[in-house]
Order: C-alpha cells, then structure tokens, then sequence
C-alpha cells in the first residue's frame, strides 16, 4: 500500500455520520443558534465523515444560495460545542465525537 491510499470507512463509520449528518441538518434547520455570522443564513450539511474510532467528526458544509462559506464555517466553529451538546441529545453514542466545520 502506498503513502496516498486511505483506508475505506467501515459501514459503522458510514452509519454513524449519516446519523449525526441528519441530527445536525435538522438542528440547523431549527435555527437554534444565535450565532451573528449565521443569522437568517440556512446551511447544507453534504456529509459527515467520522474518524475510526468515532472520536472526530468532519462536517462539510455549504449556505444554501452559496454566500460566504468562510464566515459561515467559522460561526460553526465557534458554535461546535453548543452543537455537540444538541446532537448528543438527538443521537445516542456511546462517545459523541467532537466537530470540526469544512467548507464543501
């Protein structure tokens, strides 16, 4: 195997990041944040992709209608741990893993 093969996610790495995919699209969708730089702004989660050991997760994300997707992965990055607590609540892990915000 060479230095640039990755290793595919397993089907529970998969299920685990459609699951928390939808737990936080819907939780966006609410609009529970009360985030400056994602006021009035609604965010499309593409995917989420979970490390082997569930520990992180990668969200990739794009406003709906492009605008700045700068701005709004930082708001996200600045709102991940209040994210991490409404996931938690929604999907039941045994560790829920911490969030990091990339623009797709």
């Amino acid at each position: 195997m060479s230095k640039g093969d990755a290793k595919a996610p397993s089907q529970r790495q998969l299920r685990v990041g459609e699951e928390l995919r939808h737990a936080l699209a819907w939780i966006l969708e609410r609009g529970d944040i009360r985030d400056p730089g994602l006021g009035g702004i609604a965010v499309t989660v593409t995917e989420v992709r979970v490390s082997p050991d569930l520990r992180n997760a990668t969200a990739f994300v794009i406003p709906l209608g492009g605008g700045n997707a700068e701005d709004v992965v930082v708001a996200l990055n600045r709102a991940a741990p209040f994210l991490r607590r409404k996931i938690g609540k929604a999907v039941k892990l045994k560790y829920l893993p911490g969030f990091n915000f990339i623009p797709d």
